[in-house]
């Protein structure tokens, strides 16, 4: 019997109008569907397929073990997942020696901040895997603005909004245009080293971009209230044009 492959499926920042051609076809097709999810939740992936599954589909719900109750530096954080995606690989594994293909779906792109990753490096030398690239995240969020992310010779950079601010605000400083990810409860931070480069008057603040809940408003005026986790900061850059 052939094994089964694991597809790594990017659905993309949330609109599901904004799925590849090719991911559709997996997802609609799919026997095996495997995604992400804190427990008692159904899962922001599972949510973007609601309606394109078959209706014989095997689900597979990965959850996560821990979220914020154990700091990210503690040891025990990096235990707790390092066993959760141990046995996740050994299951996925264990569908594709049976000849089973699995769809596993993931926000955004599987390689771009995504716990597909964690998957793949293990995965990669025991199971066939494919990778489906997909638009970021980021993406929608400059698009959402309605302004160019980058012209001529500017210098993109993506910071996660976990760094110390001191390192922020270098890095904010060293470049043309920049996207912040991983915001949450860091935003007084974020705003904070951009200020001190100063960028603050030219950053945006997009909630979930594509997404029905979409919110597009300047960091300045955003107050400082934790924001969803689909939340991006965006400072266009301004470089040569014609």
């Amino acid at each position: 019997m052939s094994a089964g492959t694991i597809f790594g499926v990017g659905l993309g920042p949330g609109d599901p109008d904004l799925m590849s051609v090719r991911a559709d076809r997996l997802v609609r097709s799919a026997r095996h569907v495997a995604f992400f999810r804190k427990a008692g939740r159904k899962g922001r992936a599972r949510h973007l397929v609601d309606g394109l599954l078959r209706p014989d589909v095997t689900e597979v719900a990965m959850e996560y073990p821990v979220t914020t109750e154990i700091p990210v530096d503690d040891p025990a954080y990096a235990a707790r997942l390092s066993g959760f995606y141990a046995a996740i690989t050994r299951e996925l594994c264990d569908l594709s020696r049976a000849g089973r293909d699995v769809v596993v779906l993931c926000e955004g792109d599987p390689f771009f901040y995504g716990s597909f990753m964690h998957l793949h490096a293990r995965l990669r030398d025991l199971a066939p895997v494919e990778v489906v690239p997909a638009i970021t995240g980021m993406s929608a969020a400059w698009t959402a603005t309605g302004i160019p992310v980058t012209w001529g010779e500017d210098v993109l950079t993506v910071i996660p909004g976990t760094m110390a601010q001191d390192e922020l605000a270098r890095r904010m400083g060293d470049t043309d245009a920049l996207v912040v990810m991983k915001i949450g409860r860091h935003l007084p931070r974020i705003r904070a080293a951009l200020a001190a480069v100063g960028k603050l008057d030219r950053a945006w603040l997009v909630e979930c971009a594509s997404m029905a809940e979409q919110r597009v408003v300047r960091l300045a005026e955003a107050g400082d209230d934790a924001v969803p986790y689909f939340s991006i900061v965006i400072v266009h850059g301004d470089g040569r044009r014609p």
